[in-house]
């Protein structure tokens, strides 16, 4: 990442802006891993240990604010943005540090993919094994996730995270444990705002068998199943379909210890749901708006696809015995021109079917007036209440989210703005890291006064605004 005539004895790794780069562009160009967001860093670092954290933090002259610690930069908002700041690159700060009988520790730069195979070589897991295999555990650790919550059990990554090991805005090294509940909870939704993750402990367990199916239904059949599929043994995802008025519903289930499970377990059925999910599925939604020029052509094609999709969940993709680290994807390091973008808002399980509901008839108006609409499916998940971190979005009870995904094609952050209001109007939660377009007022009607509590905190470890960027500022602050 540096020239070697850039790097000191000692210091870290690091790229910085020239003088002409910082009066004309604003600094270097740093791009999230969907390559839609861009902001201008002065400086770029390549942490490779703690001691780098605490020199950037300790430099403000050479390391100037805001600074802001990069994973894989999967997130959706301008969370990670360090415009005329600093970028820690955590990624190779990312060594398995312990492994016990029911915790893992891990540097932050660790990938969530690597550390679960890890454990599954050990019959061991996870609790939440989110898609997204290349989230950094530092960024899972104080950050928005979300997947199907399992019976009994939480849907957020950061919920089993137990102990974290954080660089303050003044170069402090500080533990945060179990024995201080409420900053921990302050701490596993701050974004990096009480300080840089360098080294966390999430809570494990044994390796599971688990069993997978999907099932398809109308609309209005799916809102009078809602309550008797929520209150089954089972996790529920939703594959929502507004144009087709479909909900497919994938349902999971443990099984027991997979060491004592018989035979050997099935990788097809989630090798097939990724391949589509990762490469399929965006690389024809992008093929289909940049060569089918007329809409109905386009959508047409788009509907028997997802028709197709349906089909293929019902029949290949199930198994009565698979493994949990599978539904893991493991996406490139650069994305390529098959990437996919997505936004997340979460709603009250007892009024989804109503949402649902209204949400089908809005998206159906939305393409009628300004004939766009989403060139991907949208994907749901039930989550288990956790007051667990303190920006939760499933403070107040379980939900069920509504998240669009699209190629990012012309006209989504226009949609995006649209499906903000309605979110808010309709009572929705929206994800930080992963709700783009977001005001003040939306944050402030989801979050209350959780916010100022969280503000409190902050300003505690922070009151010099040295992690804030203009992003938090404009919500949080």
């Amino acid at each position: 990442m540096a020239t070697p005539e850039s790097i000191e004895a000692g210091a870290p790794v690091e790229k910085r802006a020239t003088q002409q780069q910082v009066a004309g562009a604003g600094g270097l160009e740093v791009r999230n891993w969907g390559r839609d967001l861009v902001s201008h860093a002065q400086v770029v670092v390549e942490v490779r240990s703690v001691d780098d954290v605490v020199a950037v933090m300790r430099d403000p002259v050479r390391y100037p604010s805001p600074i802001r610690p990069h994973g894989s930069t999967h997130s959706t908002t301008q969370c990670t943005a360090a415009d005329r700041g600093t970028v820690l690159d955590m990624r190779a700060l990312n060594r398995i540090l312990d492994v016990g009988a029911d915790t893992v520790t891990v540097e932050g730069g660790a990938l969530l993919i690597d550390v679960a195979k890890e454990l599954e070589r050990r019959s061991l897991q996870f609790y939440v094994n989110i898609e997204l295999g290349n989230a950094t555990l530092g960024s899972v650790a104080c950050a928005a996730t979300k997947d199907a919550s399992m019976p009994g059990e939480y849907g957020q990554v950061n919920s089993y995270c137990v102990r974290m090991k954080i660089v303050t805005a003044g170069g402090d090294v500080v533990e945060i444990t179990e024995d201080e509940p409420e900053l921990l909870q302050a701490a596993r939704s701050s974004y990096g705002l009480l300080g840089v993750v360098v080294e966390a402990t999430f809570r494990i367990r044994a390796l599971q068998a688990m069993s997978v199916e999907h099932r398809v239904f109308e609309l209005e059949d799916f809102a009078r199943r809602l309550p008797k599929l929520v209150g089954r043994d089972h996790s529920n995802m939703l594959y929502i379909f507004p144009f087709l008025d479909r909900v497919a519903v994938e349902l999971r289930r443990y099984t027991g210890d997979e060491e004592k499970a018989e035979g050997a377990p099935s990788h097809f059925a989630w090798r097939l749901r990724n391949f589509t999910w990762k490469s399929f599925a965006p690389g024809l939604g992008y093929l289909l708006e940049r060569f089918i020029s007329s809409r109905t052509v386009r959508y047409f094609i788009l509907n028997r696809f997802n028709g197709l999709m349906q089909l293929m969940m019902t029949r290949t993709v199930k198994g009565s015995h698979t493994i949990p680290t599978d539904q893991m994807i493991r996406y490139p390091h650069e994305s390529g021109w098959s990437r996919y973008t997505f936004s997340i808002w979460a709603f009250p399980q007892e009024r989804y079917a109503d949402t649902l509901r209204d949400y089908f008839a809005w998206a159906k108006r939305y393409y009628r007036d300004h004939g766009w609409r989403p060139n991907l499916l949208h994907v749901g998940y039930r989550i288990e209440q956790d007051q667990s971190s303190l920006l939760s979005y499933t403070w107040n009870g379980p939900v069920l989210t509504i998240d669009p995904v699209s190629t990012g094609a012309p006209g989504w952050r226009e949609f995006l703005q649209a499906y903000n209001d309605f979110c808010s109007e309709h009572g929705g939660s929206p994800l930080l890291n992963q709700t783009w377009g977001l005001t003040r007022d939306q944050v402030r009607k989801a979050f209350g006064d959780r916010l100022a509590r969280f503000e409190q905190v902050r300003r505690g470890y922070d009151p010099d605004d040295r992690l804030l960027n203009d992003y938090f500022r404009e919500l949080l602050a």
